[in-house]
């Protein structure tokens, strides 16, 4: 017997957890969906809607927003204040290929260009900021 292709569900990438410092955002979200989720704290739902939202098409995900987005873009701005992280997934060829979890700024994440993350085999993940940061952004 054949087992068929998995099809992978994409709400298991669509998430807000937090802890005691992060707030944690599934890279698959789009705005809209952040703004329609009684669990994302209500700071970050401003923050979307008076900065984000006027440069960013609201079906537009996390994932592809951090992908393509440069330092002249006013949202990098946004994420820098937020002390915003990425977390994604990256393909590392050695003995056994395969993919490892990395960390980065959002200002060394937004240096590379979408050319050198598609080398790099990158995929984001997450969305991480800090509660710190949110707490102080002035909206």
């Amino acid at each position: 017997m054949m087992l068929a292709n998995k099809v992978v569900n994409e709400d298991d990438f669509k998430y807000y957890m937090q802890d005691a410092e992060k707030n944690y955002f599934g890279a698959r979200y789009n705005y809209r969906e952040l703004l329609a989720n009684e669990m994302v704290p209500f700071k970050f739902k401003t923050i979307i809607e008076r900065y984000i939202k006027h440069n960013t098409n609201e079906e537009t995900t996390i994932e592809s927003h951090l992908y393509y987005m440069t330092t002249e873009d006013e949202d990098y701005r946004v994420f820098r204040q937020l002390k915003a992280k990425v977390r994604v997934s990256q393909y590392k060829k050695n003995k056994k290929d395969q993919f490892k979890e990395k960390l980065y700024t959002i200002d060394k994440f937004v240096a590379l260009s979408p050319v050198e993350k598609q080398e790099m085999g990158i995929i984001v993940r997450e969305l991480v900021i800090s509660k710190l940061a949110l707490f102080a952004f002035i909206v």
